[in-house]
Parts: C-alpha cells; sequence; structure tokens
C-alpha cells in the first residue's frame, strides 16, 4: 500500500502543479510562459523522483508502468494498482483545481494544433524517447539514484518545450485523462492513451535489442 499511495502523491503533484501552471500563465496574463509550463512539468517529475523513487519507482505515469510490465519487471497486480492510483491521483488534483479555478475552461488539458495523424505520430515518439531514456538510468523498475531525476526530470521538461506546441506534449495517460473529463473536453482523448503505452512498449523492445 505504500507503493501505492506514493504514486497517488507523485501523480497528484505532477498533475497540480504541471497543469497549474498552464492555468496560472493563462489566467494571469502569461506570466509563467511556454518555458515557465515546461520547467514546471520537468522539476516536478525530478523532485518527485528524488522524493518517492525508493518507494515506488516515481512512475507517476500509467504508460511508465505499462512499459515496465512489458519488461516484465513489475507484477501484474502492482501494474494494475498503481494505475489505479495514478488516475486517482490526477483526478483529485484536477478536481482541486476545479474547485480553485472554476471560470477556467480546459483545466490545462492537453490539446493539438496539428490533425490527429501528426498529433499521434509526435506523442508516440517523445513517450518513447522518455521511456528509453527511463529504462538506461533506471535501478529495476525503480526511477531512483543520483541521476536519475536529473535526466528525466529534463527529458520532461525538454519534450515539453519541443513538442508542449504541437501536441501539448502528454507522454501521460493520466495527464491528458484527468482533466479532459473534469472539464468535459475531451476531443482526441484516445490518442493521448494509446500513443504514450505503444511509444513505452517500443521503447522497451528497442532496448533489450540494444542490450542483446
Amino acid at each position: 500500500m505504500r507503493k501505492y499511495i506514493a504514486e497517488f502523491i507523485g501523480t497528484f503533484a505532477l498533475i497540480f502543479i504541471g497543469t497549474g501552471s498552464i492555468i496560472v500563465n493563462d489566467l494571469y496574463l502569461g506570466i509563467i510562459g511556454h518555458l515557465g509550463v515546461s520547467l514546471s512539468f520537468g522539476l516536478v517529475v525530478m523532485v518527485m523522483i528524488y522524493s518517492i523513487g525508493d518507494i515506488s519507482g516515481a512512475h507517476i505515469n500509467p504508460a511508465v508502468t505499462i512499459g515496465f510490465h512489458f519488461k516484465k519487471m513489475i507484477s501484474i497486480k502492482d501494474s494494475v494498482f498503481y494505475i489505479i492510483f495514478q488516475l486517482l491521483g490526477g483526478f483529485s488534483a484536477s478536481i482541486l483545481l476545479k474547485q480553485v479555478f472554476p471560470t477556467h475552461q480546459n483545466l490545462g488539458y492537453t490539446t493539438s494544433t496539428v490533425d490527429l495523424i501528426p498529433m499521434f505520430i509526435f506523442e508516440f515518439i517523445i513517450t518513447f524517447f522518455l521511456m528509453f531514456v527511463i529504462i538506461h538510468v533506471a535501478t529495476e523498475a525503480k526511477e531512483k539514484g543520483m541521476m536519475a531525476g536529473v535526466a528525466i526530470g529534463a527529458t520532461v521538461g525538454l519534450m515539453a518545450l519541443f513538442a508542449g506546441p504541437i501536441t501539448g506534449a502528454s507522454m501521460n495517460p493520466a495527464r491528458s485523462i484527468a482533466p479532459a473529463l473534469i472539464s468535459g473536453n475531451i476531443e482526441g482523448l484516445w490518442v493521448y492513451i494509446v500513443a504514450p503505452i505503444l511509444g513505452t512498449c517500443v521503447a522497451v523492445y528497442v532496448s533489450q535489442s540494444l542490450e542483446k
């Protein structure tokens, strides 16, 4: 249960701070800016890895959990409960943000400025690289270690900086599902679920091929 609660807290922090930074930027005349929003996502991932990495591995992302299960590094039971608690953390964060900022229309949900096919390709590729980095800096199925937080947080921030204006740079079904459903903006949501999961699984396959 400690692991599941840690995943709840980590995902809550990711979505509360990450999507919260988008909301604040929208409501306060761009005071944070795109760079600031990207840093918010990257930094919250980094600090959560250092905070709960030794407890749960700090997946805070259903796609990452599925990737580790595909790599046979986490059991089906833990995978299911990780995902449940990640989603609960995400929904709790979005519900709280809805109460704090009731006038905001989309709660920082992920949206795309391109069509479905390039949107899918972008989300697939950036999640592939995220999982590729995670696999090569993580210890077994745990994102922990002196440099893991920096490497993974920097990857999240970099992908958000690069792909944020294009697809919103989700890379994380929980990050997209919660604000989309709570705000009622579900257009294209399936892409933000399917593409990251495929991206992590392909990253696992490629990493295993490189290790042979």
